[in-house]
């Protein structure tokens, strides 16, 4: 693994925390969904060069267009409308024991959808990761 695994993960979980702390107080502060309105239009600015780099004018063909609004909607506008509604009715200790359950459903899904096997140490991976989101939640308070 190394150092740098760890420090990725570590990483990847300070802004998985940030993530569901900031979310909870955009969805508390905005009324309505105003607030995931501006933050998905920032993302896509500042994702916007990276792309136009990469493909240049291939992305204003109206196909292509169409393609990335369809995809924007249902694998960003709708989870994270579907996040933010939750995170306004359930704490956000509840929150991310919800969502530490991720790895599983996705090991699920790629199981039955794109039948793809998991190794029994992946499979301890995944139970590992949800396990320790779930106690470190439980029991952060202490």
């Amino acid at each position: 693994l190394g150092a740098a695994g760890v420090a990725f993960a570590l990483g990847a979980g300070a802004m998985w925390a940030a993530y569901i702390v900031l979310a909870a107080r955009a969805g508390s502060r905005f009324p309505r969904l105003d607030g995931l309105a501006v933050a998905m239009a920032v993302a896509a600015l500042v994702a916007l060069p990276l792309g136009i780099g990469s493909a240049g004018t291939a992305l204003l063909e109206p196909g292509v267009l169409a393609l990335g609004l369809a995809i924007a909607v249902m694998s960003s506008g709708v989870p994270y409308t579907l996040e933010l509604l939750a995170l306004r009715r359930l704490p956000a200790a509840t929150f991310a024991v919800l969502a530490s359950l991720s790895p599983a459903v996705a090991a699920v899904a790629g199981y039955l959808v794109l039948d793809q096997g998991l190794t029994p140490v992946q499979c301890a991976a995944v139970a590992l990761v949800v396990v320790a989101s779930a106690g470190a939640v439980r029991t952060g308070g202490r």
